[in-house]
């Protein structure tokens, strides 16, 4: 028999569960920034609105459904932040299209992207010509990200969480020599030891995580 008293307990549950996740996600919504985030958000729907309706699934088990699903993605996200390995096998890598102003065709492939769906993406972006990108590339949600060739207020992410991104050190003609020497003239040893690393203006800050302790150090390229 339908009970409206057992929907609505199930609906309280539920929006009480989604307030729980927007908060241990630290994001404060559900816009997905990954495909991660993504498939969260669409196993969460779908446990929320295949149990609310369906009067065989006691609201106790409704409770150790959503409870299993927490401890996956609590599971998840610890291990996304030990091991930048599976950070990167869970959420993938963005897929660079345009690099040093070249269009790579196969990427485009990679992405599902085509030319025109690129050409327009481009001018949601106001760039109206690929003559003036030198960088261009699909991040994991999907979303477009451009570096003009004119342009230099945009940072340059070169580490993060211990991770070099070659990609960028590539685009700025520059290699991992050039960056540990800039390291070891703050007293960083080793990129392990750096919590991100971002090149602005010929200038680049570093910041380290020393006995969760954030501290920040800037050098200015010679």
């Amino acid at each position: 028999m339908f009970s409206y008293m057992d929907v609505a307990v199930k609906l309280v549950i539920g929006f009480i569960c989604l307030i729980i996740f927007i908060n241990m996600s630290g994001k404060g919504n559900l816009a997905p920034l990954s495909a991660a985030d993504q498939i969260q958000n669409y196993v969460l729907g779908g446990i929320i609105g295949g149990v609310i309706y369906n009067p065989d699934i006691t609201i106790l088990q409704f409770l150790i459904v959503l409870l299993i699903w927490s401890g996956l993605i609590i599971t998840m996200r610890i291990l996304k932040a030990q091991n930048s390995e599976v950070r990167k096998w869970i959420d993938g890598d963005p897929i660079i299209i345009i690099n040093k102003g070249k269009m790579i065709p196969e990427n485009f492939k990679k992405a599902n992207l085509s030319v025109s769906d690129f050409s327009t993406m481009l001018r949601m972006q106001d760039v109206y010509t690929i003559q003036e990108v030198r960088r261009a590339q699909v991040e994991q949600n999907g979303h477009l990200t451009v570096l003009k060739k004119d342009s230099d207020r945009l940072g340059v992410i070169l580490v993060a969480e211990g991770s070099v991104d070659y990609d960028m050190l590539d685009l700025m003609d520059k290699d991992e020599q050039w960056l540990n020497e800039l390291l070891r003239e703050q007293g960083i040893e080793s990129v392990d030891d750096v919590f991100c690393a971002e090149y602005y203006k010929g200038t680049i800050s570093v910041f380290t995580d020393n006995m969760k302790k954030t501290t920040r150090v800037t050098a200015t390229e010679s």
